[in-house]
């Protein structure tokens, strides 16, 4: 059998042949791995990058509130993943200041996005995670919050109160 190959007669691969066949493998598994990389990094990073506009969403009626009052109000995140379920429902502390005034608070503390409540005996919103304390206007009263709440924009739109939400910046 003329077609017989060095290696099937026991003979070994000359270095130089060793050293081709070792980078072009390397080659191809570098290739199939950054080919299952890029996918995979796409994933992980195109949420945090990708940019939703905001929206509004109406959050109640202008008769459901009243003045110097603080409530919580619900609504949907502008920005939820497909799997998000329950997760994408978000809130935020909506106060009524005046007749047609109103000012509403993320629901995060700028510290590391712990939810705050709002302690109406003590006029304060709390954070009970790192003892975040703030002011009712939102400006930070103690603890460790670097920046003051994260404000919503508020309008009245046809009898209803609407929050413009948006991705919320945190820390």
């Amino acid at each position: 059998m003329a077609t017989e190959t060095a290696q099937s007669r026991g003979e070994a691969l000359s270095p130089e042949r060793r050293v081709f066949i070792t980078k072009v493998s390397l080659a191809l598994m570098g290739l199939a791995s950054l080919l299952v990389a890029v996918p995979i990094i796409g994933f992980i990073i195109g949420p945090l990058v990708r940019r939703f506009p905001p929206r509004w969403r109406p959050v109640g009626s202008v008769d459901s509130f009243k003045i110097g009052e603080t409530v919580k109000v619900d609504f949907r995140d502008p920005s939820p993943l497909a799997w998000a379920g329950v997760t994408a429902e978000t809130a935020a502390w909506l106060r009524r200041t005046s007749e047609d005034k109103f000012v509403a608070f993320a629901m995060n503390c700028t510290h590391l996005g712990c939810p705050v409540r709002w302690l109406q005996e003590a006029d304060l919103f709390m954070c009970p995670c790192h003892g975040g304390v703030y002011y009712p206007d939102g400006r930070v009263a103690g603890g460790p919050p670097p920046r003051p709440l994260f404000r919503y924009p508020v309008r009245v739109h046809n009898g209803q109160v609407e929050i413009r939400t948006s991705a919320i910046p945190i820390g």
